[in-house]
């Protein structure tokens, strides 16, 4: 058995049942859920965006509010995709045992990984959206390329579950992803862009900060969002992409080895 612990991924289209399953199951909750992954980037935006933007002017030629708002959009879809990933599937894996559950039907531990990682990046985009509603609603954005950057999102809804699933993996606790979000997920918030440019960083920081997954969303994502499109599409895409197959194939052995060893 141990043999296939790192066996390429053998899906099927059982993945969308589970897919499924979780969204019904959401459904009963949707409302206070979105309202809590799209609570704190909306405070981030109101306090930092009106008040440190009226001290701050213009970055890149963009009104403070826009600046931060079109990376905030892609922090409030790492933050959901990762939360989705890591506590809410973790507790379907460990505690709950409802992947024990599912593979007593005709359903495989690759299926149901992937279908985790599939509705976490789902879930991550309903946020997402509802956000991008905001920005239409307070004109901080109307540009119709803001509807290119829906499946950008999902894409990076996708990376940051391939990764969080990794640590879903490892945890023996939830206070293991603790240690993800203090030391991952919010330095990484500081480094990709979102708040300052990059070149402000030194220089040895915005080496790190290049091969940042986030960093490769606001990339792409923020000048969709400001009416431009991305210079660098390609090169960003290729990073999103190679964190969410790595993370994914990474995970899966992972999780085998949990269940199989």
């Amino acid at each position: 058995m141990s043999e296939s612990f790192y066996a390429p991924p053998r899906l099927s289209r059982r993945v969308w049942p589970v897919v499924q399953r979780n969204l019904l199951v959401w459904r009963k909750l949707a409302l206070p859920s979105l309202l809590g992954n799209i609570a704190e980037p909306l405070i981030v935006l109101v306090a930092f965006g009106y008040g440190l933007g009226a001290l701050v002017g213009e970055v890149r030629g963009l009104p403070y509010i826009v600046f931060l708002a079109s990376g905030s959009i892609c922090m409030s879809t790492m933050y959901a995709a990762s939360f989705e990933a890591l506590y809410s599937a973790f507790s379907r894996m460990h505690v709950q045992k409802t992947w024990d559950g599912i593979m007593n039907a005709p359903v495989s531990l690759d299926d149901i990984v992937f279908a985790e990682m599939l509705w976490a990046a789902l879930k991550a985009l309903f946020s997402a959206v509802a956000i991008a509603g905001v920005l239409i609603v307070l004109d901080i954005s109307r540009e119709p390329t803001l509807l290119l950057a829906v499946p950008l999102l999902f894409l990076v809804g996708i990376t940051f579950a391939s990764v969080a699933l990794v640590f879903n993996a490892l945890a023996r606790n939830y206070d293991f992803f603790t240690y993800y979000f203090t030391l991952v997920l919010t330095p990484m918030t500081f480094l990709s862009g979102i708040y300052f440019p990059l070149e402000q960083l030194p220089e040895a920081l915005q080496v790190v900060a290049r091969v940042l997954p986030l960093t490769a969303a606001v990339e792409i994502v923020r000048p969709l969002v400001v009416g431009q499109w991305p210079v660098d599409w390609g090169r960003a895409l290729t990073v999103l992409g190679l964190y969410a197959a790595g993370g994914y194939y990474v995970a899966l052995a992972l999780t085998r080895r949990r269940f199989f060893r």
